[in-house]
């Protein structure tokens, strides 16, 4: 296969304030995955990943662990390695902030920048996220909090470096402009340009004083520099590159990437901050930067202190590494938001691996022992029904390398699948157990499982980017070698009269649903536990270093156990009978938004509602006029039961329920979401 160039792509480098869970994995595995394939087609690939290691989140956690920062990191460093490499991922550097070489070239880019006029010194007053280690303006906040991450700010006033953002936002407009592929998809592109560029950009800050887990600025060691400026510098320091101008060979060979894989949630960071700094370094910007969407649990994004939380190994431990790989991989679409549920995954593997996959390899290894001693041999015995089979097979890669090209990862893998389906069905067209009991139709078996092995062959050449390990395993029992990907687009050549082994592997079992839930039902009370024990010692750390007060330690305990304040009394009412969860999922709790709202008239106590949930609207009527006005429900977001079964109340069609709390007193009050949510939002 020629060599088709340098091909540079990167992952951001993940934070060391914890364990990453499934959908930190996920970037992973997309990268992994594009990177092999990348390989497969014939690229010179360089692929990068890491963990980012400084800043105030860092230093407060290490505290709250009784470590110092150093330890912290070193072990929370660790543990990110080694789930990248449980997940098989290929990379060629793992790069921490740390390391002595990016943190020398990033001092020296701080002077850089310093000495030629575009960072200056002054003093910063503004909102903070400590979550998302950043900074944010009263018109930037979401209902009051941090729009990416929903946390608290809290003012902060401090002596800072500046960066000058706005000398170099019209030529990022321009650029990005001119070059429409440089952020993608899309849709984030737009919220770039409209929410942050256009409006105009205000001077960054790029230094701190407030904590010491940081780079020192060389020539003012009362500042560390900012953790975005120090992490966003990876993907240049870790190829070589030298701020004297005193380049490594990598980084004349690499630069720019290909490719930056982010998530969607710091594509502000990727696609503005880190542009604009290289604009002012005089380096070329990265050909294009993917802001991929958000891999949830079960619709919601995933909280330690709810115990949803999925982590890679658990998967693994359950699943196996490439099943866990084909998930997260298969059900993240180009653009929207992907969801991981337990039983989803069962699912996914019983029906794609197991079934279609799984199950073809292993019919078809079956057949070519036991009718011909495991000996596959084309006798060229065709017939127009392999015609179709061929044209899949041999057009399938260009459909993938098609996907591929535009990032569109699970499209790809869904391809591959479609070629094995196909496979399948050839199967119940020719059927090979009849063919099997006539003589003279020995030839025409023959054939037909050799085309059943080619196409599988071409397949597993297509799939080991996405499932190494089983396309290993695929080769392994078709007895050949991994296929060139130039050679895709030709049938027939699985060399005639090999032999297939004689001892076929199951790829994927068939999985028990009710037992894997139990599985996760252990496992997440597991994680729940564990967040709650060692929310316990950090709040005694916290407070311990003086970080905390006893009282503010005792609030947040019992805000996790559920518990009312510390001097506020609880309600107990009189139980009722416990329920199952399969009863519990019966009941169908969304977010409604009230239209329109009337007395009725037949009734002292009755309200009747529109409710438009999603985009239904439904009328439901209420016992709740002694506590609301018609006037003051209207434009409520309420929390309703949906899929209760239709009854008359006052002569009037009930279709559904609105969710109240009541006191012992008889006040009543509406449950209204917590945050702002749209209105068909699932309550689970």
């Amino acid at each position: 296969m020629s060599n088709k160039g340098p091909y540079y792509i990167t992952t951001a480098i993940a934070y060391t304030s914890g364990k990453p869970h499934i959908g930190n994995s996920y970037e992973i595995v997309l990268a992994d995955c594009i990177a092999r394939f990348r390989r497969a087609e014939g690229y010179d690939v360089h692929f990068q990943t890491g963990s980012d290691e400084h800043g105030q989140k860092i230093e407060t956690r290490a505290i709250e662990e009784g470590q110092s920062p150093k330890e912290f990191v070193d072990a929370t460093a660790g543990t990110i390695k080694h789930l990248w490499d449980l997940m098989n991922t290929s990379y060629d550097r793992f790069i921490r902030t740390t390391d002595q070489d990016h943190e020398e070239q990033v001092q020296k880019i701080f002077k850089k920048l310093f000495d030629q006029g575009d960072i200056y010194k002054g003093a910063y007053e503004g909102l903070y996220c400590t979550e998302c280690e950043a900074f944010y303006t009263q018109s930037q906040l979401k209902d009051g909090v941090c729009p990416v991450c929903g946390g608290k700010v809290h003012p902060e006033k401090e002596e800072a470096y500046f960066f000058k953002m706005s000398k170099y936002a019209p030529k990022l407009i321009d650029y990005i402009n001119e070059h429409p592929e440089f952020i993608q998809p899309v849709s984030r592109k737009n919220e770039m340009m409209n929410n942050f560029l256009l409006p105009g950009l205000q001077d960054l800050c790029v230094s701190r004083t407030s904590f010491k887990w940081g780079i020192p600025v060389t020539f003012d060691t009362n500042h560390v520099i900012y953790v975005w400026l120090d992490a966003l510098s990876n993907y240049i320091t870790g190829i070589g590159y030298d701020a004297d101008g005193n380049h490594g060979e990598l980084y004349k060979k690499y630069w720019p990437a290909d490719l930056h894989l982010i998530g969607k949630d710091i594509i502000r960071f990727h696609t503005i901050y880190w542009p604009i700094f290289l604009m002012a370094l005089g380096e070329p910007l990265p050909k294009q930067v993917f802001g991929h969407p958000w891999l949830l649990q079960g619709g919601e994004k995933m909280s330690k202190s709810k115990g949803n939380v999925i982590y890679a190994d658990d998967l693994v431990d359950v699943f196996g590494v490439d099943a866990t790989r084909y998930f997260v991989v298969h059900e993240m679409p180009f653009e929207n938001d992907g969801v991981i549920t337990w039983d989803l995954m069962t699912e996914r593997v019983n029906s794609d691996l197991a079934n279609t996959l799984g199950n073809l390899v292993n019919r078809t290894v079956a057949m070519s022992n036991k009718y011909f001693g495991g000996v596959v041999a084309d006798k060229n015995v065709s017939e127009d029904v392999d015609n179709d089979l061929k044209e899949v097979a041999v057009t399938t890669a260009e459909k993938v390398i098609k996907k591929m090209e535009t990032l569109r990862v699970a499209d790809a893998l869904t391809e591959i699948f479609t070629l094995f389906k196909r496979l399948n069905k050839y199967i119940d067209e020719t059927e090979p157990w009849i063919l099997a009991k006539d003589d003279a139709k020995k030839d025409r078996l023959s054939t037909v499982l050799y085309n059943l092995v080619e196409g599988i062959y071409i397949g597993t050449a297509l799939l080991a980017p996405f499932l190494p390990e089983t396309g290993e395993k695929i080769l392994k029992q078709l007895n050949v070698k991994e296929r060139d990907f130039d050679s895709l687009t030709t049938f027939g050549l699985y060399p005639s009269g090999n032999k297939v082994t004689d001892a076929p592997e199951i790829l994927f079992a068939r999985l028990d649903k009710d037992e894997i839930l139990k599985k996760a039902e252990a496992i997440q009370q597991k994680h729940r536990e564990e967040f709650l024990a060692h929310q316990e010692t950090a709040r005694k750390n916290l407070v311990a270093a003086g970080r905390m007060t006893p009282e503010e330690a005792e609030a947040e305990r019992r805000a996790e156990l559920g518990e009312s304040p510390a001097g506020e009394e609880g309600i107990d009412i009189e139980a009722k009978p416990e329920i199952s969860f399969d009863d519990f999922t019966k009941l169908q709790f969304q977010v409604g938004e009230i239209l329109e709202c009337e007395a009725v008239e037949k009734s002292k106590k009755l309200l009747c509602s529109k409710v438009k949930v999603g985009s239904k609207v439904l009328q439901i009527v209420s016992g709740i006029r002694k506590y609301y006005s018609p006037e003051e429900m209207v434009g409520k977001k309420v929390m309703v039961l949906t899929n209760l079964k239709p009854a008359t109340l006052a002569g009037i069609r009930s279709e559904g329920m609105l969710l109240c709390a009541e006191d012992t007193e008889g006040n009543l009050a509406l449950m209204t979401p917590e945050k702002s949510m749209p209105n068909g939002a699932e309550i689970c």
